[in-house]
This record gives structure tokens, sequence and C-alpha cells, in this order.
């Protein structure tokens, strides 16, 4: 015999979708901080959730563990926005001198 195993559908209540804002990825509801902004905080510079909070005082632990939790079920696809975003800056980069590099002369 057989067990099939249901997963349900998890509810985020603090995390939205709106297409005008943050161009439709997730965000912590009521602001325009995309989930992207707090993974890469939390995976990447290696933050802890406290040390988020202070680095976003408006935004509270409940909504900085939702934003974690959303981002570990949809890793593979927010992690591509990332990779996106990566290959925009540097292309805005590259066709885009910084001021500090024309006034130094190293372009």
């Amino acid at each position: 015999m057989s067990r099939t195993q249901t997963i349900s559908q998890v509810v985020h209540p603090y995390i939205s979708r709106k297409k005008d804002t943050c161009g439709g990825k997730p965000i912590i509801t009521g602001t325009r901080i995309k989930v992207s902004q707090i993974s890469i905080e939390y995976d990447r510079m290696g933050m802890s959730p406290d040390e988020i909070i202070e680095a976003h005082p408006h935004l509270t632990l409940p909504q900085i563990h939702d934003a974690l939790s959303y981002y570990y079920e949809n890793a593979e696809a927010i992690n591509e926005d990332i990779r996106g975003d990566e290959k925009s800056v540097a292309q805005l980069r590259r066709s885009t001198p910084s001021v500090m590099d024309q006034k130094s002369g190293s372009t």
C-alpha cells in the first residue's frame, strides 16, 4: 500500500506582489523591500534577522522570517531574478563609467 503525502500551500501573510511595485516581484507587504533583498542580506551578507531589522527599522521580525520562508520555498525563481539584476548592473557599469573614474582619468 502506498502512502500519498499532501503538501498544503503555505500562506505568507507578509508577502505580496503588485504589478506596479518593484516590477511585480515579491515584496514585504506595505513596503518596497523585495524578498530578494532580504535573502541577499541574510544569505550573502551573513546578516541575522535582528541585524536586518536594524538596517530596516520599519520592518518587524515576523516580516523578516516570512520573507525568508518565502525565499526558501521559491529560491530558484528568486535567485534567477537576482542573477538578472546582477547582469543588468554589470551592463550598466560597462556602459556608464563612474564619476570617480572620470575625475581620476582612469577611463
